[in-house]
C-alpha cells in the first residue's frame, strides 16, 4: 500500500506545520539567490522547512544536514519519514474526536503528555492545526500553552502532503538531528550551502517570538551565531 501510494502522489511537498517566521512566501526570492551548485545543504534552524522542501524538489537526492533544538519538531520529521501510515491513522482519530466537541477535545489533548513517538507527533500536528494562528509556544516548563483557534473546519489530516513529505525525505540523503547550530556546522566545508533563519529577537517586551523551546534564543546565542558566520566566511 505504501509503495502504491508513492507512485501516484506527484504533489510538491509543502511545510506540514505552520511555524512563526516561515519562508513560504519568500521562496522565489530565496531561489534567485541560491548558487547553481553546492555540496551539502545545512539548515540548523529548520522550523517548517520551506526552503528545504524547495531544494529537495529541485535536487532530488541532495545531501542535507538539518536540525532544530525543538525535539518534538525533529521527531515529527523523522516520524513522517519513517512511519507515515501509523501517523495518519492517529491523526484521523484526532480529527474524528475534534469534530464531536472541538473545545473539550483540544484542551484535553493539550493537557496530555504522550510517550510514544507516533502519539507525540500526532499531538503536535493536531495542536498546530487547531490552535490560535498555528502558533507554537511553550512555557518555562516546556508545556504547550496556546489557546484554541477559531476554525470552522481545520485541515487536520492533509494526507496527500504528508505522503509527499515522507516520500521526498525517504528518497533524499537527509540527516535530521536535534542539535545546537554550532554542533551541526562542525563538518561544514568550502562549497557547502548554509542557510540561517534563527528565532527573531523581540523588538519590545511584549513582542516575544523566541519561545519555540523552554530555552529561549538569547542575545548570547545571536553573538555566537554572528561569530560562526564570520568563521564560515573566512
Amino acid at each position: 500500500m505504501r509503495q502504491q501510494y508513492s507512485q501516484i502522489v506527484r504533489t510538491i511537498p509543502k511545510p506540514f506545520v505552520k511555524w512563526a517566521g516561515g519562508k513560504r512566501q519568500l521562496i522565489s526570492f530565496l531561489n534567485e539567490n541560491l548558487p547553481e551548485t553546492f555540496g551539502t545543504y545545512y539548515e540548523p534552524f529548520l522550523g517548517g522547512g520551506a526552503l528545504l522542501f524547495h531544494i529537495l524538489t529541485k535536487k532530488n537526492g541532495q545531501k542535507c544536514n538539518i536540525s532544530d533544538l525543538n525535539s518534538d519538531l525533529v521527531l515529527a520529521y523523522t516520524t513522517i519519514r519513517d512511519r507515515i501510515d501509523e501517523l495518519i491513522h492517529s491523526l484521523k482519530i484526532h480529527e474524528k474526536n475534534y469534530q464531536k466537541d472541538s473545545k473539550f477535545y483540544y484542551y484535553y489533548v493539550r493537557g496530555t503528555n504522550p510517550r510514544s513517538e507516533i502519539e507525540k507527533t500526532s499531538r503536535l500536528l493536531f495542536l498546530n492545526r487547531t490552535c490560535f494562528n498555528g502558533l507554537y509556544r511553550v512555557n518555562s516548563k516546556g508545556k504547550f500553552n496556546v489557546p484554541l483557534g477559531k476554525y470552522t473546519n481545520p485541515n487536520i489530516v492533509n494526507e496527500e502532503n504528508l505522503h509527499s513529505v515522507s516520500n521526498i525525505l525517504q528518497s533524499s540523503r537527509v540527516s535530521i538531528k536535534c542539535r545546537d547550530f554550532e554542533a551541526v556546522l562542525r563538518d561544514a566545508k568550502k562549497g557547502d550551502l548554509v542557510y540561517f533563519d534563527p528565532p527573531y529577537q523581540p523588538v519590545s517586551e511584549t513582542a516575544n517570538f523566541t519561545s519555540y523551546t523552554n530555552k529561549n534564543f538569547t542575545f548570547d546565542d545571536l553573538n555566537r551565531l554572528a561569530d560562526l558566520c564570520m568563521k564560515l566566511d573566512s
